[in-house]
C-alpha cells in the first residue's frame, strides 16, 4: 500500500505541475516580474526552492510563499475568465471532428472499392453475355 501512496503522490504532483504550465501559458503575462520568474525556475528549469532562493538572496520560505500566491492568481484567473477550460473543450472537440472525419473518409474509400468491384463485375458479366 505505501507504494501506492508514492506514485499517487507523484501523480499528484505530475498532474499540478501539468495544471500550473497550462495556467501560466494563459495568464503568465497577469504576473508580476518576480512571480513569473520564480514559476518559470520552480516549473519549466526544475529549480528547487533552495536553489531559487540562493539565486534570489531570499529564503525558501520566501520562494515557496511567493510561488503559492503566483499560482493562487493564476488559479483564480482561471476561475474567473475559464480560458483554460474552453480551451480544453474545444480541442475535445476538434479532436472529434478529427476522429469522424478519418471514419467519413474509411466510408468513401470502402465505397470507391465496392464501385470499382462492382465494374468489374458489370465488365466480367458483359463478356459473357
Amino acid at each position: 500500500m505505501a507504494g501506492n501512496r508514492g506514485s499517487e503522490n507523484k501523480d499528484e504532483r505530475i498532474q499540478k505541475f501539468l495544471e500550473i504550465n497550462l495556467l501560466y501559458d494563459f495568464y503568465g503575462k497577469l504576473l508580476t516580474k518576480r512571480q513569473s520568474e520564480f514559476i518559470e525556475l520552480y516549473y519549466n528549469h526544475d529549480l528547487s526552492l533552495g536553489e531559487i532562493a540562493e539565486q534570489y538572496s531570499i529564503s525558501r520560505q520566501g520562494v515557496y510563499d511567493i510561488l503559492k500566491r503566483a499560482e493562487k492568481i493564476l488559479e483564480n484567473y482561471e476561475k474567473k475568465l475559464g480560458l483554460v477550460e474552453k480551451f480544453q473543450l474545444q480541442k475535445q472537440k476538434l479532436s472529434k471532428l478529427y476522429k469522424m472525419l478519418i471514419k467519413l473518409q474509411n466510408v468513401i474509400e470502402e465505397k470507391e472499392k465496392a464501385l470499382e468491384e462492382i465494374s468489374r463485375i458489370k465488365e466480367y458479366l458483359e463478356e459473357v453475355i
